[in-house]
């Protein structure tokens, strides 16, 4: 049985290793002492890969919550891409209060959560009112692995050079906005600018997707807020969406997750999902693309 203390080194070195597996054979993996995935044919294999459904633990290899939680994002390649978005709210889906107070909707281990999500992906992206609101860092300073590439969502250009992830240099960053306002320069402080094409006056979803895949993320995390992430689910851009509910009332504020709205209940949203715990807050996983959902969640189980 593997130890708990190397279950995030697993989880680590399985995203790594399906980026560089470039055939379509079944194979078994158990990790090494150096932290990587060696094939193995034996008892002791952890980790089983299957080309149209990613990893899935050996019957014997390893039993952990944050197998089940985080393996389903382990298996982004080429041509298998992943999107995943993350919302935190409270009890009546807000996730900030009026005034734009966010830091403690959800308790520290969703945060913790939040930055193993940016360890297992390529790309991290925000919209430009978190910048504004929160000047994040979006690094993974508080678990063991790489920074993302840093992505803002910037259309009209409105953020100014120095909020900390244009000037921090703890990643890559690149700024997006209006292909139309990208010509004039192509930096935001350390931060580099692209652009893209606006759809209905917004930033094209789908066309900022395709402008990371050409630069090799091919697991790409939307973590905020919740105007970016609504954007993203309602193009059907969303393989993943984690939604983490806190025990807390707001009453009103700035909401969460915002879609057209369904005419009848039959036609609203109604995805399969899974059940964690992160401490006090309640994590719904739903899977919207129709992947391995890589076992079910024993109960509500606590992940942190």
């Amino acid at each position: 049985m593997l130890r708990s203390d190397r279950v995030w080194t697993l989880l680590r070195a399985a995203s790594r290793a399906a980026r560089e597996l470039r055939d379509d054979a079944p194979r078994a993996f158990a990790l090494a002492e150096d932290g990587r995935l060696v094939e193995t044919g034996g008892t002791d294999a952890q980790l089983a890969w299957r080309p149209d459904t990613g990893w899935t633990p050996c019957a014997d290899g390893v039993e952990d919550p944050r197998l089940a939680l985080y393996l389903p994002l382990c298996g982004a390649r080429p041509g298998r891409r992943l999107t995943i978005g993350h919302l935190g709210q409270s009890l009546d889906g807000f996730v900030a209060t009026a005034a734009g107070e966010s830091r403690s909707v959800n308790g520290e281990e969703n945060i913790v959560h939040l930055h193993r999500l940016r360890a297992l992906c390529d790309a991290v992206v925000v919209g430009a009112a978190t910048v504004a609101a929160d000047d994040p860092r979006l690094t993974t300073r508080l678990v063991d692995g790489p920074n993302p590439l840093r992505v803002v969502l910037d259309p009209r250009r409105r953020l100014a050079p120095g909020h900390r992830l244009f000037s921090d240099g703890k990643a890559p960053t690149l700024v997006i906005c209006d292909a139309a306002r990208a010509a004039a320069d192509n930096r935001v402080g350390q931060a580099e600018l692209a652009g893209v094409p606006l759809r209905g006056g917004l930033l094209d979803p789908a066309a900022v997707l395709e402008l990371l895949h050409r630069r090799g993320c091919h697991a790409v995390f939307v973590e905020g807020g919740g105007f970016t992430v609504s954007a993203f689910l309602a193009a059907g851009l969303l393989d993943r969406l984690h939604v983490t509910v806190a025990p807390l009332v707001i009453g009103a504020g700035r909401p969460g997750l915002r879609l057209a709205p369904a005419a009848r209940l039959g036609d609203a949203l109604r995805a399969p999902h899974r059940i964690f715990r992160l401490g006090n807050d309640v994590l719904f996983d739903f899977d919207l693309g129709g992947g391995a959902a890589c076992g079910e969640a024993p109960g509500i189980a606590r992940v942190l």
